[in-house]
C-alpha cells in the first residue's frame, strides 16, 4: 500500500527536502505541497491523504488550527497529522497533541524519524521527537488538581494491561508480543479502550494513562 501525504510549510526548501525524501520511499507519495494552512484543510480535504504533515506556524491558519479542523474532537472521519517544526516549545507540543495530532517532530530530527513517523501514522501509531519525549511523560505525569473521569465502562484488566504499555510507547507489535496475544486482539482492544476513555488515537490513551495514574 503506498502512503499518500500532504505536506504544509511556509518554507519552499522545507517542502522540497520533506518530499524529495518522502517520495524516494519505495511506499509513499507525496500528493500535495501547500504554504499556508488554509490551502492544507481545502487540499487534505480534497484529497484525503493518509499523512498530513503540517508545520507550526503558517499564514492563514497556523498547524494547532488546522491540525483542529481536521483532527480534533468532534471531526467526523479524522485525518492523521504530524506536526514536523522547528519550534520545540511545550505549548506547542501539548497543544499538538490534544488538538488531535498523531505525532510531533522537530525538524532537524533527520530524514529516518520523518520516515518513520510517516509510517507510523499511516497504520494509527504515534511517534514523538525523543527530545521531547520526555518532556511530555513528566508533564503527563504531574499530579493534577483533578484526576481525569473514569470511563462510565470500566476498563477491563486485559485493557487497562493494554494501556500500560500504549502509555510507555510501545507498538501494536511490541504489545502484542509483551501479552502473548495475535495482533488482531490488540487492535480490538485499542478500539474498545478509545470507545471507554472518549479518544481519537494512541495518544489520547497515554494522556489518560499518565493522568490518571495509571502509569507513573
Amino acid at each position: 500500500m503506498t502512503i499518500r501525504v500532504l505536506i504544509a510549510d511556509d518554507q519552499q526548501l522545507v517542502r522540497t527536502g520533506f518530499q524529495m525524501i518522502l517520495d524516494a520511499q519505495s511506499d509513499m507519495e507525496v500528493v500535495a505541497t501547500v504554504a499556508d494552512g488554509a490551502e492544507a484543510v481545502a487540499e487534505a480535504r480534497r484529497l484525503r491523504p493518509d499523512v498530513c504533515l503540517l508545520d507550526i506556524r503558517m499564514p492563514k491558519l497556523d498547524g494547532l488550527e488546522v491540525t483542529r479542523v481536521l483532527a480534533g474532537p468532534g471531526v467526523e472521519n479524522p485525518m492523521r497529522v504530524v506536526i514536523v517544526t522547528t519550534f520545540d516549545l511545550d505549548e506547542y507540543v501539548y497543544g499538538a497533541l490534544r488538538a488531535g495530532a498523531t505525532g510531533f517532530l522537530l525538524k532537524d530530527s533527520g530524514p529516518t524519524l520523518l520516515i518513520e513517523a510517516v509510517r507510523a501514522a499511516a497504520v494509527g501509531d504515534a511517534l514523538v521527537s525523543p527530545s521531547v519525549t520526555v518532556r511530555l511523560l513528566q508533564h503527563l505525569a504531574q499530579p493534577k488538581p483533578a484526576a481525569p473521569p473514569a470511563p462510565s465502562n470500566p476498563l477491563t484488566e486485559r485493557e487497562l494491561d493494554v494501556v500500560r504499555l500504549i502509555a510507555r510507547g510501545r507498538t501494536n507489535q511490541e504489545v502484542a508480543a509483551e501479552l502473548f496475544v495475535s495482533l488482531s486482539t490488540v487492535k480490538t482492544h485499542l478500539g474498545s479502550i478509545q470507545a471507554k476513555l472518549g479518544v481519537r488515537n494512541r495518544v489520547g490513551i497515554a494522556a489518560w494513562a499518565w493522568e490518571s495514574g495509571v502509569v507513573s
